[in-house]
């Protein structure tokens, strides 16, 4: 039985028995309850730590700091931004798997966090017995670009004059194992094509070496190129996502534009750590949804580049396995390794 401060009967009677033994004993119980009973208790109680593993400025903190302030409110408590990157989120990954599973410590990861299952030889979490899905965030679709120089004005130009220059186009990406290297990879799987791929340190060097004409090509989010678009300094051909985008309705697919079926859509998910209570997983679900489903939040998504996704927690926790299988495989069709 359980009085209304949610303390059981016999503690509540105990503490109020004024002997200092009994205090004693009834505090020792209740610091022996487990943490999934405690979390059953009002949460959550004071600031919630979302931690990204990404360095402040990329898509997974702009996003997270859309979202903050509304899931905060929709909570009760701040939510506070953490930025923890390094090795491809690997390092506030491995922060999010070692915390408390209290509830007041999540994670804002991209679905890097998967592929790192496969990318790296060796991490020091597992990336599925370690977390605790809660729901995904957004997709974010990429945009081929190309330079304006370079003679393809569509999906169907590139196959062509890569199937007659074998190994010959060139195109940059974030670094090997990247979601442009990987979805890249998918695109010449799909189109029987050989692409030579130009591996730089990351999204703005690959950018600066397309529209400095070391690479004629590369597939880039769509924030980081709609200015050199406008401006007439880089071209779009295809937006990788399975339908045309909200904030681009001109830019064909590139399954609709010359490769059926293709689709790569990187996304952004929220974890928690193992063992996190399932009522705090479900009011952290239902507070996201929430926050995602609001307009000017997903105004706010859209001129980024992003496109909100509310997933229930079976959803987001199905979804999972079949990402990891997917991405393990282009990984090894892709020969990217990380010791």
């Amino acid at each position: 039985m359980k009085n209304v401060s949610g303390i059981p009967d016999g503690m509540a009677r105990a503490l109020a028995g004024g002997t200092a033994a009994a205090a004693v004993l009834a505090t020792a119980s209740l610091a022996a309850l487990p943490a999934t009973a405690l979390a059953q208790q009002a949460w959550p109680v004071k600031p919630v730590r979302m931690l990204i593993p990404w360095p402040p400025g990329g898509s997974n903190d702009v996003a997270g700091r859309i979202v903050a302030p509304r899931l905060a409110d929709a909570l009760g408590q701040p939510v506070t931004i953490e930025n923890r990157g390094g090795a491809a989120g690997t390092v506030g990954a491995d922060v999010v798997a070692r915390s408390e599973p209290d509830g007041y410590t999540l994670m804002l990861h991209s679905v890097t966090h998967l592929s790192n299952a496969a990318l790296y030889l060796k991490l020091s979490y597992d990336t599925v017995k370690d977390f605790t899905p809660i729901g995904m965030v957004s997709t974010q679709p990429t945009l081929l670009v190309v330079h304006p120089s370079f003679p393809v004005k569509s999906v169907k130009d590139l196959i062509a004059l890569a199937r007659a220059k074998p190994k010959q186009v060139l195109y940059g990406s974030a670094g090997n194992g990247s979601a442009p290297h990987l979805s890249m990879t998918l695109f010449s799987s799909m189109a029987k094509v050989e692409l030579e791929h130009i591996p730089y340190k990351g999204g703005g060097p690959a950018l600066a070496g397309l529209l400095g004409g070391e690479v004629p090509l590369m597939l880039a989010t769509v924030p980081s190129v709609m200015g050199q678009v406008k401006a007439g300094k880089l071209r779009a051909v295809a937006t990788t996502s399975a339908r045309r985008l909200p904030m681009l309705p001109d830019i064909p697919t590139v399954s609709e534009s010359g490769l059926p079926g293709y689709e790569m859509s990187p996304w952004m998910g929220m974890w928690g750590p193992a063992r996190l209570a399932r009522p705090i997983v479900d009011q952290v679900n239902r507070a996201l949804a929430k926050t995602l489903s609001a307009p000017d939040v997903r105004e706010q998504f859209l001129q980024q580049g992003l496109e909100p996704m509310p997933m229930s927690v079976e959803e987001f926790s199905a979804l999972i396995p079949r990402e990891i299988e997917r991405y393990a495989r282009l990984i090894k069709l892709s020969g990217a390794r990380v010791e």
